[in-house]
């Protein structure tokens, strides 16, 4: 007898082949039928002019703390997500020294720092009880809603190695063999393999550019060549230009380190923007570069624009902006007197426009922003209206009507810039990227920056605009590349498709409707954290290893999930 059969859906199976109607059975967690069904089932359920999918697989999540109070990694599965790969950007939660509990402590402060994570969410949701990343792993076992598959990240190796010289230091001849052991037991454990990052944005708790921050080539090399010594492993690697142009010497990085470990690659996330036509081919230089010397570097971008819930009261991107982190991390007092000077906002304008401000720059067009939130009289009326309109009436400068509309909320005014790459060039330039060989939709960093931005809803959303807006994809590619690209670019055992035999994860959804609500803002972290949620629109059910966990938005409280280990649910994937 079948557990349950989906009749009369429009199977989209993830090849990318024509969809076509069918019955889908399922027994034991695993796909028994595609075709007509005539075998009993304990249940039923009529599917027809729904969509039956594969499962969808997010590549780049930071769910390491969250899937601990939340199993079912909200949003993301109410937006038919059934896997979720963490571990990413060098951050993990482990391992940790047994030797120095303050650790945890100091791992907890970076997380919350440099992934936007509530530091009371950390401190009180997750247990805390672990020490090697194997502990880790076991952990969550049992206990997660959605598949789950974790890197292992460069900043924790350092940290249990080197303590607090893994901020400043180079590890030593024996060091280094301490961390590329210690990355071998990880991955012995299951860790999916390596992540790291030299991004100049990324800052632990203390404000100090990250351990992973001060490795050289040669300790990157080092670790890349420890990966290719494991069965279904990969690299995630961050690097200054990801969010900009890559240097010569980034380029050589990344494929160096894909070729050396043999073993694809992939960073974070390529930005399209037809305004900088440069960008794209000097990006995806890397991917040409790696292949060339027998590795695969893999661009991550995301198939939707996110919107960014920015303030000047609390850390945002624009603190990432040279010059700009000093004014904004003063006291609330002293940043308002600073930001009302115009010698100050000169300055700081100067800094956006320079070079090494990087994409940060197209955040700094503040006659584009959108007031939201206000906590003042004053600016009572201003929610929802444009800055520019806003500064023309006051006859000002944009970004001084800015300051003042936010110095009269005591700097807790919500901002959203409005995107400047939402335009019809910049789409049909994304279009086209979507089509190269190395190139993978994803980039959401979901269950990080938890209150100013939410990018796991661009599932739901990139299908909405697929079938009832822009139309730059047909369904049936659009399911594949949420589904079996992913899947197939990290190796996943019968996972990514809807086949006989493969693992039973199926997102059935109405093709007229689903799509991605508004983000709003809600407070249901641990210690009452806020956090910004997205509702799924016209998903009717969202199974996991054939257990139902979403029924039209509702979490079922099931947790089918498993912990996702190398080796064991993961193949090597070939770099040629």
């Amino acid at each position: 007898m079948l557990d349950h059969v989906v009749r009369g859906a429009t199977v989209v199976d993830g090849t990318g082949a024509p969809g076509r109607v069918a019955d889908v059975g399922t027994r034991d967690g695993r796909i028994a039928v595609v075709g007509t069904v005539t075998e009993d089932a304990r249940t039923t359920e009529d599917a027809r002019g729904l969509v039956l999918a594969p499962g969808f697989v997010d590549p780049h999540t930071h769910y390491d703390a969250q899937l601990f109070w939340d199993p079912c990694a909200t949003p993301s599965l109410h937006h038919g997500v059934t896997t979720v790969v963490g571990g990413n950007c060098g951050f993990t939660l482990a391992p940790l020294n047994p030797a120095r509990p303050e650790d945890a402590d100091y791992t907890r402060r970076m997380m919350s720092r440099v992934e936007g994570m509530s530091l009371v969410a950390l401190e009180e949701g997750a247990p805390w009880n672990w020490h090697s990343f194997g502990e880790y792993l076991d952990a969550l076992e049992g206990r997660v809603a959605v598949n789950a598959g974790f890197m292992v990240g460069h900043c924790a190796l350092r940290r249990h190695v080197m303590g607090a010289d893994a901020v400043g230091g180079r590890p030593d001849e024996r060091q280094l063999a301490e961390i590329v052991r210690l990355l071998h037991d990880a991955m012995d454990a299951g860790a999916w393999g390596f992540s790291t990052t030299q991004s100049a944005t990324h800052s632990d708790g203390d404000g100090r550019p990250v351990a992973s921050r001060h490795a050289d080539p040669a300790e990157l090399l080092a670790l890349s060549r420890a990966v290719g010594e494991h069965e279904g492993t990969q690299i995630e690697a961050i690097v200054a230009g990801c969010l900009d142009q890559f240097s010569d010497a980034e380029i050589d990085l990344l494929a160096g380190m894909s070729a050396a470990a043999g073993r694809p690659l992939n960073w974070n996330v390529l930005t399209v923007d037809a305004a900088v036509p440069e960008r794209v081919p000097r990006q995806l230089l890397a991917s040409e570069r790696a292949r060339g010397a027998g590795g695969r570097v893999v661009a991550l971008t995301m198939p939707i624009l996110t919107p960014m819930n920015m303030s000047l009261g609390t850390f945002c991107a624009l603190n990432l902006i040279p010059g700009w982190g000093p004014v904004l991390a003063l006291p609330v007092p002293e940043r308002i007197e600073r930001l009302r000077d115009p010698g100050v906002r000169a300055g700081l304008l100067a800094h956006a426009a320079s070079r090494e401000a990087g994409v940060f720059r197209r955040l700094t067009n503040f006659a584009r922003y959108v007031v939201g939130d206000t906590y003042s009289a004053a600016n009572r009326a201003l929610s929802g209206r444009v800055v520019g309109d806003i500064a023309a009436e006051r006859g000002q400068e944009p970004f001084a009507c800015l300051a003042e509309i936010c110095a009269a909320d005591d700097l807790r005014t919500v901002l959203w810039p409005m995107p400047t790459d939402d335009d019809p060039a910049s789409w049909a330039l994304r279009a086209q990227t979507w089509q190269h060989e190395d190139v993978l939709l994803g980039g959401s960093d979901a269950g990080a920056h938890l209150d100013r931005m939410c990018g796991a809803p661009y599932t739901t959303r990139f299908l909405g605009d697929c079938l009832r807006g822009r139309g730059l994809m047909g369904l049936e590619k659009a399911v594949k590349m949420l589904t079996d690209d992913p899947a197939r670019l990290f190796g996943l055992r019968e996972r990514g498709r809807i086949r006989e035999g493969f693992h039973a994860d199926l997102v059935l959804f109405d093709p007229e409707r689903v799509d991605a609500g508004p983000a709003t803002l809600v407070h249901d972290l641990p210690g009452d954290s806020p956090r910004l949620d997205s509702k799924a629109l016209g998903i009717r059910s969202v199974r996991v290893n054939g257990v139902e966990a979403i029924r039209d938005d509702v979490v079922s409280g099931a947790v089918a999930g498993r912990v996702l280990r190398s080796g064991r649910d993961t193949r090597t994937v070939a770099t040629r």
